[in-house]
């Protein structure tokens, strides 16, 4: 295995202690770096309000115990593998599970080790700054993780996940997380978010209705999709009116789940209203399996039409998560499945694929859509001018690749000075990886506090404006965008 480089006489001896600077992502120059400080301390202990993520519910719904330090920190998170993979580990090696159930490291101790040894390529990135943190105050390490203290901190780690403190549910409280939302396949029964609500538990964990899957007609599990929803409707659905019917209730059944958003991940954010007979046409081309890409490309143009109308109609805020060249790397995807760390960014356009849309619903004081970027080229070409126009429009944060500190830093710059920062949606952490929620949410206090702070020490707005806007970015934004 690769060797940390540079290892220096202290590491070789024991190990170099961690430390978080109190001071960490603020701005060297003294005056800037003061207001950020004094700001941050008045929004750093708000609650956590979570409008979109990843987490899967039955880890709250069940509560049971996280087993072990590599299956809660490095299977579910695709930013830890992804790095490892990209110098040379065998995802095998790192006990990411295969489509056939093929043979892949089981030891979990193994892996933590490969990770320890390796852990220094994360210096520099977002990654190394949530775990850092994860480690520091979700679980009290005190020294640097690297190949020798590895075990070490396996170890200190697992006692405590063995503890009632650290119990999922236990763990939500003490992160102050007032809502999490996950998000959830339209043609799921919400069965974890039931067992939450039927608990009596007071944490609110909500729902998601994320209906891609059934826009998706040329790939091949599409009429399985299909399927799995005549099972709910009990009924055989044969044409798109009756599809368009069977999406309506399951957003009502989302809605009753305690939903309040939709979310839709395309490849581009392409919008067209298509005649009726034309798009029962392609419904139609879908189910014999006859459809082809550039079908699936008019088709969910026209789903994102349906969508936004529905959302005027029943409430729900429209996310657009747009850009992402899903599954790159089709190796990869043919031995493990799809979200693998294999994503990569595309340039996207947004004024005249959204055209139609926002002609048609983006003046409706009832829909809310909240759009998201991997381009930051569109940033202050596109995003912050169309935020900045059109009522129904706000601007989702720096997103995936780009939720880190000088990707939220260049998102502020380049958006702020054309839509403010009231046409934007405060801040949601997009994760998998339960225990690094506080990580990133600290991470982006932060950086919105320097940001603001700058602004004060150039006397762009004072310092009462400043605290109301970092409280604004925090919580408020955020609640009053996803009607939380």
């Amino acid at each position: 295995m690769e060797k940390q480089p540079g290892s220096s006489a202290h590491v070789v001896a024991g190990w170099e202690p961690l430390v978080l600077h109190e001071d960490r992502y603020f701005d060297p120059d003294p005056t800037v770096r003061r207001i950020a400080r004094e700001l941050y301390e008045e929004i750093k202990d708000l609650p956590i309000v979570g409008p979109h993520g990843h987490v899967d519910p039955r880890i709250l719904a069940e509560d049971t115990p996280f087993p072990e330090p590599t299956a809660l920190i490095i299977i579910p998170d695709h930013y830890v593998f992804r790095m490892l993979y990209s110098r040379g580990i065998p995802l095998e090696a790192l006990g990411i599970p295969t489509r056939d159930g093929g043979p892949v490291e089981t030891d979990p101790r193994k892996i933590w080790q490969i990770f320890g040894e390796h852990y220094y390529l994360f210096r520099g990135t977002p990654t190394g700054a949530w775990l850092d943190y994860e480690f520091y105050h979700v679980f009290g390490i005190r020294k640097k993780l690297t190949g020798e203290t590895a075990q070490a901190i396996y170890d200190e780690i697992l006692e405590k996940l063995s503890s009632p403190e650290f119990r999922p549910r236990a763990l939500f409280e003490r992160f102050n997380i007032e809502v999490l939302t996950t998000t959830d396949a339209a043609t799921s029964e919400l069965e974890h978010h039931r067992q939450i609500r039927d608990s009596g538990w007071k944490g609110r964990v909500v729902p998601c209705f994320r209906p891609d899957a059934l826009f998706r007609i040329a790939k091949p599990e599409w009429r399985e999709e299909l399927r799995a929803l005549e099972r709910l409707e009990g009924a055989d659905i044969v044409d798109f009116p009756g599809f368009i019917r069977a999406l309506e209730r399951r957003r009502q059944f989302f809605k009753t789940m305690g939903a309040t958003s939709t979310d839709h991940a395309v490849l581009e954010p392409y919008t067209e209203l298509l005649p009726a007979g034309e798009v029962d046409a392609l419904f139609q081309k879908a189910r014999r399996g006859e459809a082809t890409e550039a079908d699936q490309r008019r088709f969910e143009a026209h789903m994102l039409m349906e969508m936004a109308r529905m959302s005027t109609e029943d409430g729900l805020v429209m996310q657009i998560h747009p850009g992402s060249f899903r599954d790159h790397n089709a190796l990869i995807y043919e031995r493990f499945g799809p979200d693998k760390g294999a994503d990569i960014p595309i340039t996207t356009e947004y004024t005249r694929n959204l055209y139609n849309l926002l002609n048609a619903y983006g003046n409706d004081p009832r829909l809310t859509l909240v759009l998201f970027t991997l381009d930051e080229t569109t940033y202050a070409r596109e995003l912050a001018p169309l935020a900045g126009h059109y009522p129904a429009v706000k601007l989702g944060p720096a997103w995936w690749f780009h939720d880190s500190i000088e990707g939220m830093k260049r998102y502020r710059e380049r958006t702020t000075e054309t839509a403010g920062i009231w046409n934007t949606a405060g801040f949601n952490d997009d994760t998998r990886a339960f225990c690094s929620i506080p990580a990133r949410h600290d991470l982006a206090r932060r950086v919105d506090a320097n940001y603001l702070a700058g602004l004060v020490a150039r006397h762009v707005v004072d310092m009462s404006d400043a605290r109301v806007m970092a409280r604004a970015l925090a919580y408020d934004l955020v609640k009053e965008t996803y009607k939380l």
